[in-house]
């Protein structure tokens, strides 16, 4: 019996590969005159190539759509609220992964580190809402604990840094230039916030930012966030 072919296989490698390069192009342009309709055609053909076993298209479609998280209602959203950090992770991930926007039902860790359990996993997110958010250690420190509860099962980070600059802006007039914040050092910084907060604290305060109406800086912010969940 003849194997029946996937979408995947009936793809033209060479037709993929030119989509995939061109996305990288336009993940380097700074142009933001023609961006977003470059973004656009970029989506729609990635829309109809998606496998769903296919990682790699999954985090292009939803890197796209987080680019253009800049012009939509969803960044006026409550800042701080688990409704907002929902809306954001279901904005990302709507259509690619059944548990867009959903709290997660099953236990996960990464590394070390262990996350909220989700017998108690509510009760925690209640907690973090209560949390103050007044000045940039609050909010930090929010964000902390956010991580620490992680109610997604996949795409917490990408999500939670995109609600951490909606409290930055909302109650500071501030957002982080991701761009200058490296990789590993972010990374480890908050590997070990659970048990010390100040190094991700002074990490995110010398990329502090007043251009919170900057394309660019949101953009270049996106691209960095996403970075960040690539593998080396």
């Amino acid at each position: 019996m003849q194997k029946k072919k996937t979408k995947m296989m009936e793809i033209d490698q060479l037709q993929l590969k030119e989509i995939i390069d061109s996305i990288k192009k336009i993940k380097e342009n700074n142009d933001i005159n023609i961006y977003n309709d470059d973004l656009k055609v970029a989506e729609e053909k990635i829309s109809y190539l998606l496998d769903n076993s296919n990682h790699e298209l999954k985090d292009y479609q939803s890197f796209l759509r987080a680019k253009k998280l800049f012009d939509t209602q969803i960044v006026n959203e409550e800042a701080g609220t688990f409704k907002a950090l929902k809306k954001i992770h279901e904005y990302l991930f709507d259509g690619i992964y059944d548990y867009a926007g959903k709290i997660r039902d099953v236990n996960i860790s990464k590394g070390n580190t262990r996350f909220a359990s989700v017998i108690y996993i509510m009760d925690a997110i209640k907690e973090v809402e209560k949390m103050k958010q007044s000045n940039f250690e609050e909010i930090i420190n929010k964000y902390i604990e956010m991580n620490i509860v992680h109610p997604f099962r996949d795409g917490n980070g990408r999500s939670m840094r995109i609600w951490l600059d909606m409290i930055l802006k909302k109650e500071l007039n501030k957002c982080v230039d991701w761009s200058l914040v490296d990789k590993y050092n972010y990374l480890s910084a908050m590997e070990r916030s659970i048990t010390n907060t100040l190094e991700i604290t002074e990490l995110l305060k010398n990329a502090l930012t007043d251009k919170i109406n900057d394309r660019m800086i949101f953009i270049k912010g996106i691209e960095q966030s996403y970075y960040y969940e690539t593998s080396d």
